[in-house]
């Protein structure tokens, strides 16, 4: 007897008096299509970002573009008006109609769900992007009360997701095609089609409005542009009575996509595309917390954007993978993706994807580096990492242990052999292995080459030029890692091995601060001096598979972080104390990237922070108990993901991306590890 489907997690929140404005414009719910794709927004229908949108797919060459920017919703009732959305004007006025209308917000799986009281009637609303394809469906139930008449009014724009906003959108160019609405933003802009779906008739009315200047509050927060005025050619009106159903449709698809399909399905299909997902993974991530993260995952693992990666696939007979870094600004990143692999895909069950995501990175090493990542609307990569390629190694070698998948491992090995010899050799950007002690150094002016990267017109803010501490952990690793492989096909491991044992003895002799009791973050910096500055990056020395720091030194060095960095939702990038120490991330682009590595909690760090403890002292219980700050934070910022950031300082406000790969991964594969029954 098969056991019965999982049921899918749900995230809710209660408004029993309306939803309070000022808090539920700082909740943001994601939706993916599994192509780069998405559609973004607040609890309470009020944009705050540029990148908050109904409809933002991914358009060959000109990448994430919003097209559609909000659907502005009105609900007649007993000849009363009452708007379902909310926004806030450049005048300093806001309508608040959306939040005081709501009664009931909740995640059903991955979809979101609201109910609003209006009139004495009940509705209840619905989201979902086709999982492969640029289409988005919306649903309105009405669940009790008197018959409501719903307004649809779409405002489109055409710009890029991160571009500046629009002084005036302009007017968009309106073709109606039988039940279809088409709107093109300009002669070149791609079409968007629109259909509403009901019972009765869903005429479109051709009355054009204007926006207010709509106000961003987040984008004046981070000092970008922050108003943008919307036109909209007209609205949808229909009817909905007690227990009936309607449904709005949009795609860039053909037309086909809207016309014979029953929107009803589309939900029904992906929701249980969510339930399959649940059981994929293994039995203790299907309830739960993992659950949830297993349904996080999903969200950044995507069919890469560029033509050229589907056609090389299927050339040879493989498929194509990738992940994006973060929502919503990030494109796939090397580092982002090879730290994120393990959680997305092996704590998932999806094994099949991981081997295409390896395969896909493989495809696209140049010089010994794979790359740092795709700029959006891009077929090539930008290669200026250091650490990426390095952490390459750790994936496929995690990989290996999941799968024992000895096909993938002889296939990749020339190119893995290829990157230790450029690495040796010396490859772009001065990376290369130091003849005198067998230390990785890197570091070229004006290049930030490590995950410690931020930049701001010109400025380098954390260098980090000369022998870093976590690129040679990584690279022990990874020549370690050469030398098991080699034996595993029968070829030569010794110059693996003596490269490893080298490495070893220098970085005990050149890394360890016997003042600090920990280890030095960087060596042989720009100024020939040591770098001993309190950072996580020396966690890596004891948390990875072979740890290159001498056993005897592990408890010291964690003892160090713990006091120093250690916060319920991730490690601090710079203890308390130090010179360049900023307790807050806020302000404008140079104020925040001189704070990006300099105190700011990182969230993925907590994934080898709890490893690095678990091997001084193997308590599940109090490893797990490291993921509580994470656990809550599910219910805040981006509902149901993990933030990419958090202030240094209680209450560790979280910033940066509402949902970041490798926070959800991390979190997820050592919720997956502390499990204790």
């Amino acid at each position: 007897m098969n056991a019965p489907a999982p049921a899918l997690p749900r995230l809710s929140f209660d408004f029993q008096d309306g939803a309070d404005f000022s808090t539920g414009v700082k909740h943001e719910w994601l939706l993916t299509n599994g192509r780069g794709g998405y559609a973004s927004g607040t609890v309470v229908g009020c944009n705050t970002r540029r990148y908050h949108g109904l409809f933002i797919p991914t358009l060959e060459k000109l990448g994430r573009t919003v097209l559609m920017a909000r659907l502005e919703e009105t609900a007649l009732v007993d000849g009363e008006r009452y708007r379902l959305t909310s926004e806030e004007h450049a005048d300093g006025s806001a309508r608040e109609d959306g939040a005081r209308h709501l009664r009931h917000f909740h995640l059903e799986g991955l979809i979101p769900v609201w109910e609003y009281v209006v009139g004495g009637a009940r509705l209840r609303r619905r989201v979902v992007m086709v999982h492969g394809e640029d289409t988005v469906f919306l649903e309105w139930q009405h669940l009790s009360g008197p018959e409501v008449t719903l307004h649809l009014r779409p405002f489109p724009v055409l710009r890029p997701h991160d571009g500046p906003l629009l002084k005036d959108a302009g007017e968009p160019i309106v073709t109606l095609r039988g039940p279809l609405v088409e709107l093109r933003n300009g002669e070149d802009g791609p079409r968007q089609r629109m259909r509403l779906y009901s019972d009765g008739p869903t005429p479109f009315v051709n009355l054009a409005e204007t926006s207010k200047s709509q106000h961003l509050r987040v984008e004046q927060a981070r000092g970008y542009d922050f108003t943008e005025v919307q036109h909209s050619p007209g609205y949808f009106a229909a009817t909905l009575k007690p227990g009936g159903t309607l449904y709005f449709g949009l795609t860039t698809e053909k037309p086909v996509h809207l016309l014979e399909r029953k929107p009803a399905e589309v939900f029904e299909r992906e929701l249980l595309r969510q339930q399959r997902l649940l059981e994929q993974a293994p039995e203790h991530g299907r309830t739960g917390v993992p659950a949830r993260l297993v349904l996080a995952a999903d969200q950044f693992i995507i069919d890469p954007p560029r033509p050229a990666d589907a056609a090389w696939a299927r050339s040879m007979g493989l498929e194509a993978r990738s992940v994006i870094a973060g929502y919503p600004w990030f494109t796939d990143w090397g580092r982002d993706t090879m730290i994120s692999l393990d959680g997305l895909t092996l704590a998932t069950g999806r094994y099949r994807e991981a081997a295409a995501i390896l395969r896909t990175f493989e495809h696209y090493v140049r010089d010994g580096l794979i790359p740092n990542y795709f700029p959006d609307g891009e077929n090539e990569g930008v290669y200026h990492t250091a650490d990426a390629t390095l952490w390459f190694f750790h994936a496929v070698d995690r990989y290996l242990e999941e799968t024992g998948d000895e096909s993938l491992l002889r296939d990749l090995f020339p190119t893995l052999q290829d990157i230790v010899t450029h690495h040796q050799k010396g490859t772009r950007f001065h990376i290369g292995v130091d003849p005198t002690d067998g230390l990785l150094r890197q570091g070229q002016e004006g290049y930030q080459l490590t995950w410690m990267d931020a930049k701001v017109d010109g400025w380098v803010v954390t260098p980090r030029r000369g022998k870093a501490v976590e690129l040679n952990a990584l690279w022990f690793n990874a020549l370690r890692l050469m030398a098991g492989w080699a034996e595993r096909l029968g070829q030569d491991a010794g110059p693996y091995r003596g490269a490893a044992e080298r490495a070893q003895v220098s970085f005990n002799q050149r890394f360890w601060n016997e003042a600090g009791g920990c280890l030095y973050d960087v060596v042989d910096g720009e100024d020939g001096r040591e770098d001993a500055s309190v950072r996580p990056n020396q966690v890596f020395a004891i948390s990875l598979k072979h740890p290159v720091l001498k056993r005897e030194r592990w408890a010291r060095v964690l003892e160090v972080v713990r006091r120093e960095l250690v916060t319920p939702v991730g490690l601090r990038s710079l203890a308390p104390g130090s010179k360049d120490y900023k307790p807050t991330y806020d302000g404008d682009l140079r104020t925040r990237d001189a704070a990006y590595h300099q105190g700011t909690v990182w969230g993925w760090l907590i994934g080898h922070y709890v490893d690095a403890t678990l091997k001084v002292a193997p308590d599940l219980k109090a490893a797990r108990a490291l993921l509580s700050g994470m656990e809550t934070h599910l219910s805040h910022a981006g509902i149901g993901q993990i933030s990419e950031i958090f202030d240094a300082t209680e209450p560790y406000r979280p910033r940066g991306c509402f949902a970041q790969a490798w926070s959800v991964a991390e979190a997820l594969r050592v919720f997956s590890k502390t499990n204790v029954g």
